[in-house]
């Protein structure tokens, strides 16, 4: 049983991993070309959007699997794996920035409103951009570092 919780833990994470990259290695990229009240328009949906059942299934499953490995870790017979412990350790942490700097932007912008009411786009898009996009390749760093460590302990 607890080679497919870190089996589950381990796709799940490199899932969100994957999400992480995508917008590191491609959209924010080609957002950061387009005019602000594209950009702010475009954002605010990709955060409404994002909020699916399957994306929250896989987003779970990355975390609650991740703390479900540890425990199983140090309740196991065996001495726990120090590269799945590292890899828990660092997909929760890509968790944390998520929740403590990406989802509050993410609420900050759509608290804007619809991008036609908003008398600045500019002035929104600058209070969001910069620093999402750097906790972004933050997140990405570290949920990679961590499915690479899953991987290694399997």
């Amino acid at each position: 049983m607890s080679e497919v919780v870190l089996i589950v833990t381990t796709v799940a994470s490199g899932l969100v991993a994957g999400l992480f990259f995508a917008f590191s290695a491609a959209v924010m990229l080609a957002l950061a070309q387009v005019d602000d009240r594209a950009f702010v328009d475009t954002m605010q949906r990709v955060n409404r959007r994002i909020q699916n059942p399957v994306f929250g299934l896989v987003f779970l499953a990355a975390l609650v699997g991740s703390l479900g490995v540890v425990l199983i870790e140090f309740t196991a017979a065996d001495d726990p794996r120090p590269a799945v412990l590292a890899g828990a350790v660092l997909t929760v942490s890509s968790m944390v920035v998520t929740f403590a700097v990406n989802i509050p932007l993410n609420n900050r912008l759509d608290a804007a409103g619809p991008v036609d009411a908003i008398a600045d786009p500019s002035a929104v898009r600058r209070a969001f951009e910069p620093r999402w996009v750097r906790s972004n390749h933050v997140r990405t760093v570290l949920s990679t570092a961590g499915l690479a460590l899953y991987c290694a302990g399997l």
